[in-house]
């Protein structure tokens, strides 16, 4: 399934795109997708819904976020070998985790904005996992049990406030509004056959700045929930963004920063496409 949120900000209602990705309203089966509505039960819903009767969404809408107001939307850096070595960083031996504000997510069409007087503001496409289950201190082999499927987000980044201005911390350059785009919809794990075997491809201007593969990361999905869940209780709903491949701006030569009026278009395997404008 492909799960969506359409309408203005603040006022989304659940949508899926059925077999000929016709949008569906989806509200009579759920309202919104949320922490309350993101898990198996939702899903037994809609396999018991003929889609094809639910009403068709014609009017070209705003797509929203994928995820209502999630507890936790949590970053992982440097988990692509090649993105730290672009970086001067070395490859971590083990996850280095940070928060993004939820108030940075926003909708994968929505504008961009740049912070005041930022002047070194980055890209970063990146594969998002979403939580569908309660999840404490579980096995690596048992973490697929507890997603509910997966979605683009595009991590981004100031990067004077994440590296030069942060004492070690990122969260403040990862933090502001409209830098965290994510969806356009949630495809549940059932319609991935392997989450370590996606392309992701970002282009600005038209100009392929990113590829890579979900193969390259680091630590994989399932180390990485199981990881988490070790030091936090994942939520349904709680999204994990888990590292992005080389190509981001700061790794060009000369570094190439976002700037007014840029266009931003992501794309990964299964999960549909993101486009933002820069404002």
């Amino acid at each position: 399934m492909k799960l969506l949120r359409v309408g203005e900000s603040g006022k989304e209602k659940s949508a899926i795109l059925d077999n000929e990705n016709i949008m569906r309203d989806a509200s009579s089966v759920v309202h919104d997708l949320n922490s309350n509505t993101i898990n198996q039960d939702t899903l037994n819903k809609f396999k018991k819904t003929d889609i094809k009767k639910l009403p068709i969404i014609s009017n070209n809408p705003r797509i929203g976020p994928c995820v209502s107001n999630p507890e936790k939307f949590i970053g992982i850096g440097l988990n692509y070998s090649a993105h730290a070595k672009e970086t001067n960083a070395s490859p971590p031996k083990e996850p280095i985790v940070f928060l993004k504000a939820n108030s940075s997510i926003s909708g994968p069409y929505d504008n961009v904005v740049l912070p005041k007087g930022s002047l070194k503001s980055d890209w970063e496409i990146e594969l998002g996992v979403v939580i569908g289950k309660e999840t404490k201190n579980i096995l690596e082999n048992n973490s697929m049990e507890h997603i509910f499927g997966y979605c683009i987000v595009n991590d981004v980044s100031e990067r004077e406030y994440q590296l030069e201005r942060s004492n070690g911390q990122w969260d403040k350059g990862k933090a502001f509004d409209t830098f965290g785009p994510i969806g356009p919809y949630i495809t549940t794990k059932d319609e991935i056959k392997n989450v370590q075997n996606l392309n992701l491809e970002m282009k600005l201007n038209d100009k392929v700045m990113q590829k890579g593969n979900t193969k390259d990361m680091i630590f994989s999905v399932s180390k990485l929930v199981s990881y988490l869940s070790y030091f936090m209780t994942l939520k349904p709903g709680d999204i994990i963004t888990t590292g992005t491949p080389p190509g981001v701006g700061m790794g060009h030569k000369p570094k190439i920063f976002l700037k007014t009026n840029d266009e931003m278009i992501l794309k990964i395997d299964e999960l549909g496409i993101q486009k933002q404008k820069v404002k």
